[in-house]
């Protein structure tokens, strides 16, 4: 199963998110576009993981998680992975994240690594993916005047955070809750 710990939008986010996406969708861009029901902020991705290895994840979760309180977000205009280049793949909406949202980064990162999975290897940058640009495909000119003219959102308060599994279907993946946390 694929597994990834991700903070999902709260629902006033996912409103202004998905007005972003819907307007992005509009141009024909060869884009794979995230489904707006699977808008969220990945903390940790673990990929393919055996069964036998949940519980171990879920308890690293659970302590990753001991005594944070809700974040406050804020959505900061779009931005493209890798950054600066003429053909990105991936388009996201950059997010401004309370501090702590770092540290509980750090937190699943140090716990992750204890139970084997290997670091990211980059600096985390907060953000929600908004698409995927398709394989061996480049985006036509003017994306970058596109993307910015979205303007800024508003700010927005995260009070859980969750274990996703991830299945893959041929019209995008599906996301399954297998473990939630309220912080605070």
């Amino acid at each position: 199963m694929r597994l990834f710990i991700a903070v999902p939008l709260a629902a006033q986010a996912r409103t202004e998110v998905g007005a972003v996406l819907r307007g992005l969708k509009a141009h024909d861009w060869p884009v794979r576009w995230v489904r707006e029901e699977g808008l969220h902020l990945t903390l940790k991705f673990f990929g393919e993981v055996t069964t036998d290895r949940v519980d171990a994840i879920v308890e690293m979760l659970n302590f990753a998680t001991e005594g944070m309180t809700p974040m406050t977000f804020r959505l900061v205009g779009t931005g493209v992975f890798p950054p600066g280049v003429r053909q990105p793949r991936v388009i996201h909406l950059s997010v401004d994240a309370d501090p702590s949202c770092e540290l509980l980064q750090d937190r699943l990162e140090r716990g992750s690594e204890r139970l084997g999975f290997p670091p990211e290897g980059r600096p985390f940058r907060p953000h929600i993916t908004l698409g995927r640009v398709r394989e061996g495909q480049r985006l036509q000119a003017g994306w970058q005047s596109e993307l910015e003219r979205i303007p800024e959102g508003a700010a927005f308060l995260a009070d859980r955070v969750v274990l996703f599994e991830s299945e893959l279907t041929p019209s995008g993946p599906t996301y399954a809750i297998r473990r939630e946390i309220r912080l605070g």
